[in-house]
């Protein structure tokens, strides 16, 4: 199934007529440092599954041959039906317990970290998910729906999600009863108290009417996006550890041992009384919040946003080809990939040793043009070689021209 390949130009379509959007109505819902982290954070995401997947497949099929219920046919447009909508209550569930439990929280907190909300935070995606998700989805192997079937559901699920994550569409009447729309999926993204923990359907808004997590956006509230514990970061893999590294840290603090091991299933937010006195945790306050910024000139913002397009074009290459690749070449893409965009997070931050890394990340491209062919991440070829020497060459280039701005920023 690559339907999220072929969606991934519309996505960027889409995402220019919303800029293009704003521009028109004086909105400012993009930030060029938030808009590559979300992405990062997409792209290292589909780059992981990659590696991932088969976790959820696997048990899938085993379950699927080995507990099912029935035996459902995928040629009945019944059975699409039923599958797409049940999948969808099993998703809202995975969603919920996702917010109240801290473990999948910490998984699913990806999604929620950005302070903006526009197209580009649909595509925010987590890369630890694939450890607890299949649970989830399981009943529907029990009931026989079809690998196919649950798969493709699966994927137009998450595809309708994509057009939600925007501020630019009004509330829509009667649909809102039904449906997953911008206007209610925006509370969910809010870290207000009144819409904290609501709003978890995918497609269908019916699932937390029937148990009573709806909250409808209210004019009176501005939504305040974002989460409670700000990750103050533009680094995709830290954003992804954020979460786990608290609970790990409180884990370790604590002084008991049903302490250590509870806190992860606890509701989220549960911290051991001992550690929470030691070690409080303030929330902002929402009445003067601030979003996380770090000033870049424009040259430098140019650089990040040119190598971040090259990391997008490899993305796409490995989730075109991931089914043929070798493990090897998979964990060599996905090593490369994640270096890269721990670099470009760097960056965006202004590190003081970030000019120092991307040296390093551009010289491993050296080795890279041996490594590759022989690990199978692309054939060796003299297109190979100069591609990638070419590349290298215009980004020491394109470095030469930031290093001042750079290094006086950082302090260097």
């Amino acid at each position: 199934m690559k339907l999220i390949l072929y969606a991934v130009p519309f996505f960027f379509v889409l995402i220019a007529v919303e800029l293009l959007a704003d521009r028109w109505r004086g909105m400012r819902t993009y930030r060029l440092a938030d808009t590559v982290s979300s992405l990062s954070a997409g792209v290292l995401s589909t780059t992981t599954g990659l590696l991932t997947k088969g976790v959820g497949l696997v048990t899938y099929a085993l379950a699927l041959e080995y507990l099912a219920l029935l035996q459902l046919p995928a040629d009945s447009l019944w059975v699409w039906l039923f599958a797409f909508v049940f999948y969808d209550f099993c998703y809202y569930w995975h969603h919920r317990l996702g917010h109240e439990r801290n473990v999948l929280w910490a998984a699913h907190s990806v999604h929620h970290q950005s302070e903006d909300y526009n197209l580009s935070t649909a595509l925010r995606q987590t890369s630890t998910g694939f450890v607890f998700g299949w649970v989830f989805y399981l009943p529907m192997a029990v009931l026989g729906v079809p690998l196919l079937v649950f798969v493709t559901v699966a994927t137009l699920n998450l595809l309708y999600q994509f057009w939600v994550h925007t501020r630019h569409v009004p509330k829509l009447g009667w649909f809102e009863r039904f449906f997953v729309t911008p206007s209610n999926h925006r509370a969910h993204h809010a870290q207000n108290a009144l819409y904290m923990d609501r709003n978890y359907g995918g497609v269908f808004i019916v699932w937390d009417r029937l148990f009573g997590t709806f909250q409808e956006e209210d004019d009176a509230e501005p939504v305040v996006f974002g989460v409670t514990t700000p990750l103050q970061s533009w680094n995709p893999l830290w954003a992804n550890w954020q979460f786990y590294g608290q609970l790990l840290a409180d884990a370790r603090r604590t002084a008991r041992w049903q302490d250590k091991l509870r806190i992860w299933f606890m509701p989220t937010g549960w911290r051991p009384a001992d550690v929470a006195a030691k070690y409080p945790m303030s929330k902002p306050d929402l009445n003067r919040f601030e979003k996380f910024e770090v000033p870049l000139p424009l040259r430098q913002q140019v650089y990040i946003a040119s190598q971040f397009a090259v990391y997008v074009g490899l993305g796409s290459y490995l989730l075109n080809l991931g089914e043929k690749l070798s493990p090897q070449a998979l964990m060599l893409g996905w090593g490369y990939m994640a270096l890269g965009l721990f670099v470009l997070g760097a960056g965006l931050e202004n590190r003081p040793w970030a000019l120092k890394l991307e040296c390093l990340r551009l010289a491993l491209n050296v080795p890279l043009v041996w490594l590759a062919p022989v690990a199978g991440l692309w054939p060796a070829s003299a297109l190979g070689w100069v591609g990638l020497s070419s590349y290298t060459l215009l980004s020491v280039m394109g470095l030469y021209v930031c290093r001042g701005r750079i290094t006086r920023l950082a302090g260097c």
